[in-house]
């Protein structure tokens, strides 16, 4: 009975199923002048209004514009290639059963070309079959990361031999910066858009 509660409890905390949303959307009505300002800012760089893990960082809006930098620059700019970067979202989406991270994140990791069977094999919580070189190194790296906080010297030289020191750097980052808006999310209850299922299942035992 107390592995069935807590099994629930984690479902509504991170499906948000019957779980209100703690940090919805704020009005522009109701902003303070920093919000306004945040939210003006984060329009005129992305050409999209504040959404998302944006929605409950707003409530501090430096830390929000500093998030979406930093994650423009590893959306776009990093030297992990847009599939790779996917990948390490969905690992990180997948270790946090963070269902909004996933259901974003899931078409763009498609149309970015990654393996449907290797984003099926994350979404049930298992290793992936079949995957290239570099598939195996960035599952390696970021599982490791997660599950063992550090990264082993035969993964850390493969990864540098492959992507460089940058590369290690931004692998890093991405993982790092994707859990951030896990946590945010999860503790924020951010809903899923109406109408939307939650894409991952509980995991817990």
């Amino acid at each position: 009975m107390r592995n069935a509660l807590i099994g629930l409890a984690f479902v509504l905390a991170n499906t948000g199923a019957m779980a209100q949303d703690r940090m919805p959307d704020i009005p522009a009505a109701q902003q303070t002048e920093a919000q306004r300002k945040a939210s003006e800012d984060f329009l005129a760089a992305r050409k999209v209004p504040v959404f998302g893990p944006f929605v409950p960082l707003l409530r501090s809006p430096q830390l929000m514009l500093n998030a979406s930098n930093m994650g423009l620059y590893l959306r776009y700019n990093s030297v992990i290639p847009l599939k790779l970067s996917e990948f390490t979202i969905l690992l990180t989406a997948r270790e946090w059963s963070q269902q909004l991270e996933w259901h974003i994140h899931e078409p763009i990791a498609l149309k970015a070309g990654l393996d449907p069977a290797i984003v099926a094999a994350v979404r049930e919580g298992r290793r992936p079959d079949a995957m290239g070189e570099e598939e195996t190194l960035v599952y390696a790296f970021s599982t490791e990361l997660h599950r063992n906080k550090a990264v082993s010297d035969t993964t850390y030289g493969r990864v540098v031999a492959k992507f460089g020191e940058q590369g290690a750097i931004d692998l890093a980052g991405i993982n790092g910066y994707y859990t951030l808006l896990a946590m945010t999310l999860n503790m924020a209850r951010t809903a899923l858009p109406n109408g939307a299922k939650p894409p991952l299942a509980n995991l817990i035992p």
